[in-house]
């Protein structure tokens, strides 16, 4: 597709420095920019690009123009790097949605599908499931008994929603994640560890974002629960009955431990790990690597295993690298100590 400056401006309300007329029909890292693509700067240490890149048109933070003539065509902006992001999400409109159903998917006599929903080959939908308007559920992707997927959520290739399991609507979920798998319960007897039934479900609410290779564990009764606007990055384990609130984001290789209640507008950085049974609060940034084995209480920024105050963490880590130096100066203390005593 091919655009001009001054159409991509008015989709952001940009000022236009140079031609207006200027074509682009692609798009390109600020550093390895193609004559007749696009890009963008937000920020000052990336502003010599203005006077560098090969792009043809840079929609640029207007706080980064300090001259009168630039080489490309510039399109002035409050928040480059929001501007940018429209202009993703209207490309991306633009693509369009597929709809219908293809040959070689298998659909229950029961199940419900939406208006406008697209159910691509190889699909499997149990019975009495319900896929709402405008779900895009894609090739390879398994919808078990009693499943309910909300309006315009996208599936894609390779997930799995196993049975009774409730999906909001405008949810994403990526290839190979599994939804509502067994929560990992055993009861250790003489004879092993015995199952016990897992017979809960998972809630995920409207405008949830799931990552690929994700596991999301049903309850052993009740819900696996994932708040609305919630943001799961990939490879991530979710135990059974744990209960995450709204607008949370959770970087990769992330473990929560089952029961675990989580608040609402968190960070959690990438391999962090949370014990089972604790309650995190909101508002709550934790470090990556972190491991998190007691309650925390809201606004606090935590790094380390066992995850401690973050700045207390940085003060004492000061002190552990220099840790073999503290000891061989209180051996020395101790040894003078001891010749002073012995005169």
């Amino acid at each position: 597709m091919e655009f001009t400056a001054s159409q991509i401006a008015s989709f952001i309300d940009g000022q236009i420095i140079g031609d207006e007329s200027t074509v682009i029909t692609g798009v390109s890292p600020i550093e390895n920019g193609e004559s007749g693509h696009l890009s963008f700067i937000a920020q000052d240490r990336f502003s010599h690009f203005l006077d560098t890149s090969k792009c043809s048109v840079i929609i640029v933070s207007e706080k980064l123009i300090d001259k009168v003539n630039y080489n490309p065509t510039l399109i002035v902006v409050k928040d480059a790097y929001l501007s940018f992001q429209i202009l993703m999400n209207l490309y991306q409109e633009m693509q369009g949605r597929k709809e219908g159903i293809e040959t070689g998917s298998s659909i229950h006599d029961t199940a419900v599908i939406g208006e406008k929903a697209y159910i691509g080959a190889f699909t499997y939908v149990s019975e009495k499931a319900k896929i709402g308007e405008g779900s895009q559920i894609y090739p390879h992707v398994y919808i078990g008994k009693g499943v309910k997927i909300g309006k315009n959520c996208k599936i894609d290739s390779g997930a799995r929603i196993y049975d009774y399991c409730i999906i909001g609507d405008n949810c994403v979920i990526h290839s190979n994640t599994v939804v509502g798998g067994d929560g990992f319960g055993f009861q250790p007897t003489a004879e092993g560890f015995k199952k016990i039934p897992q017979l809960g479900n998972v809630i995920i609410e409207d405008d949830v974002e799931i990552g690929s290779n994700c596991s999301i564990d049903r309850a052993t009764i009740g819900s696996t629960i994932i708040g609305k606007g919630t943001k799961i990055d990939n490879l991530i384990q979710i135990a059974h009955n744990v209960k995450i609130g709204q607008n949370n984001v959770i970087a990769a290789q992330a473990g929560i431990a089952g029961s675990t209640t989580i608040g609402d507008w968190n960070q959690i950085g990438g391999q962090v790990g949370v014990v089972g049974h604790i309650k995190i609060g909101n508002q709550v940034k934790i470090q990556a690597q972190s491991g998190v084995n007691s309650s925390v209480s809201d606004k606090e920024t935590l790094y380390g295993s066992p995850a401690i105050s973050y700045n207390d963490y940085l003060r004492n880590y000061v002190h552990f690298r220099n840790f073999t130096e503290i000891v061989r100066r209180i051996n020395n203390l101790e040894d003078t100590s001891k010749d002073k005593t012995n005169e």
